[in-house]
């Protein structure tokens, strides 16, 4: 099965685009992982981010094979 990632240098200054461009990383039952790289300014939009879509964006493992 093909495994798509998506990574994020920055976040977007929205949050409503966010789902726009993580979309590609699981589409059509496909397994897919977004990798976001967040610095200390980007906490707050993170913070809505999670809060817009009702989720946890969780720190990224050590191992990034446990994603795949």
């Amino acid at each position: 099965m093909e495994m798509l990632m998506v990574i994020n240098f920055d976040l977007p200054t929205q949050p409503e685009n966010y789902l726009h461009r993580i979309g590609r990383s699981g589409r059509f039952g496909r397994k897919g992982v977004a990798i976001n790289f967040v610095t200390k300014d980007d906490e707050r939009m993170l913070f809505d981010i999670q809060k817009f879509y009702n989720v946890v964006v969780e720190e990224l493992p050590s191992n990034v094979a446990d994603l795949l």
